[in-house]
């Protein structure tokens, strides 16, 4: 009998499902098996590969409802997060690139500028098999979008799903191969972290990661041995600056959501608060109100709640840990700061205040559901802490001025900011997803993500075909040598050469 692994609910431990186990030698072959089936798919037209992305967003609109219930099971996710973070964003990326990957991948031409007897371009060709790993946060939305993207682009894909969901892959698998993507172009491997490893050192030929810092180093370290590209998203710490002028109601509903979302578990989440001194008096009280009400429980049960489970046992350790370590060293507990006792991995919603810069809760990733809140006293002091972080994937810009808010955000060194909004940006496919320090490298999603996808090979051919030879070709005559400097001198120290 083949070794499985199975799958039980964060909320209540129950039994939820089981998959078969790889192996290195069985990832292997499902690399070879996307080989031989990518050749026929890489070589369809991209109109025709992206009617079939198309055709998978109908098909998971039908799957929409057991892709929710799956969610709440497997991730204890409450059912409007499993519609509106899991289906609806993937909803929007196969509309985009679906609809736009004829366009994005269309051959670009280069304008020459000296050279204008001779024309270029750039043309874009599948890299074949990319190896997808994804994380359990998402497994729908960071997992597939990768698939999506990588399959429209004419690539074959194998995807690892993370161990404690790799349920989410199997349904999602099936609506892609209901769509009518070719079975060998989509395959999926499950495991734990040596199945991962086994992938990257598969022969594929590109590598998506999701995941910590310290495995994404690993990753990116086995993928420049063989000089394959990875793109990497490896987490974040993401400030959220509450300035003087803020709008205190949208503000405190955005705050909410951006820090409790998904039970904090989103890499984007908001994991710093940094408040002007003018308005923390008033705001962080009605902060803590709202946290109070926020209703925790187990999706998978009748009733309405906000926020589900931690994924498993270590990261509730991690979450315990980093309150505790916090409030030994001075931080107060506004409101939660402990476990939830009863069946399941639940911490309740925390805020904590009078933290302080060398607290492990403001520099190391919490990644579940807390809220450290700092006072700054000025717009310096703000962006100060904003870019003090070692991660740089999101922060957050609150102020009623369009252009402070601008202003200030063109100072954080981060892949993205967003002013008066959090996490929305996930869902826009258009846009960049990138990290900056630790973050990552690479970028997923956008039209360069898409790009990234494919070789990028540059053509250049004879635009007046009729010339013998080039001036600078053999035999060189020195007596044209001051002929030659005087038209240097033209072409790059004068208002003509600047015409070109």
């Amino acid at each position: 009998m083949s070794a499985t692994l199975r799958v039980h609910s964060p909320a209540n431990g129950s039994f939820v499902g089981e998959v078969p186990l790889d192996t290195p030698e069985t990832v292997r072959a499902a690399v070879e098996r996307a080989r031989d089936a990518q050749v026929e798919w890489g070589l369809r037209p991209v109109a025709e590969r992206a009617e079939v992305i198309l055709r998978v967003r109908r098909k998971m609109l039908d799957a929409t409802d057991t892709i929710v219930e799956n969610a709440a099971r497997e991730s204890g996710k409450p059912r409007h997060e499993g519609l509106l973070h899991e289906v609806m964003p993937q909803l929007e990326l196969l509309s985009y690139f679906g609809l736009e990957a004829e366009r994005i991948l269309a051959p670009s031409p280069i304008p020459m500028r000296l050279l204008k007897h001779r024309a270029s371009y750039l043309h874009y060709r599948p890299r074949g098999v990319v190896g997808i790993i994804a994380p359990w946060n998402f497994p729908n939305h960071l997992g597939f979008g990768g698939v999506a993207m990588a399959l429209v682009a004419g690539n074959a894909v194998v995807l690892k799903p993370s161990e404690f969901t790799p349920l989410s892959a199997q349904i999602l698998r099936k609506v892609y191969l209901d769509a009518g993507v070719p079975e060998g172009c989509l395959q999926v491997v499950n495991g734990y972290g040596d199945i991962g490893a086994a992938l990257v050192t598969a022969g594929v030929d590109m590598v998506e990661f999701t995941g910590s810092v310290a495995t994404g180093r690993k990753v990116a370290a086995a993928c420049g041995e063989r000089l394959i590209p990875c793109v990497l998203e490896l987490g974040g710490k993401a400030p959220a600056l509450v300035m003087e002028d803020a709008d205190t109601r949208r503000t405190l509903e955005a705050v909410l959501w951006g820090g409790f979302a998904n039970a904090g578990q989103v890499c984007a989440s908001i994991e710093r608060l940094v408040v002007h001194q003018a308005v923390y008096d008033t705001f962080v009280p009605k902060l803590v109100a709202r946290v109070k009400s926020l209703r925790v429980g187990d999706a998978s049960q009748p009733g309405e709640i906000d926020v589900g489970p931690l994924v498993n046992q270590r990261q509730l350790e991690i979450v315990t840990a980093l309150v505790d370590d916090a409030v030994a060293r001075g931080a107060k507990v506004a409101c939660g700061g402990k476990r939830i006792e009863g069946p399941g991995f639940f911490y309740a919603p925390t805020v904590l205040t009078d933290v302080t810069a060398d607290m492990d809760i403001v520099n190391k990733e919490t990644f579940g559901p807390v809220v450290p809140v700092m006072k700054v006293g000025s717009e310096a002091e703000a962006i100060l802490e904003a870019n003090r972080s070692h991660l740089g994937l999101l922060a957050y810009v609150f102020t009623r001025s369009g252009s402070r808010g601008r202003r200030l955000a063109e100072q954080i060194r981060c892949g993205t900011v967003m002013v008066n909004d959090v996490l929305a940006t996930a869902a826009a496919p258009e846009t960049p997803w990138a990290g900056l320090k630790a973050s990552g490298i690479g970028v997923a999603h956008s039209d360069d993500g898409l790009r990234h996808m494919c070789e990028a090979r540059h053509v250049n051919y004879d635009a007046l075909p009729w010339l013998d030879k080039e001036l600078w070709w053999f035999p060189y005559d020195n007596g044209r040598l001051p002929l030659l400097k005087k038209a240097l001198r033209v072409l790059y120290d004068s208002p003509l050469g600047n015409l070109l």
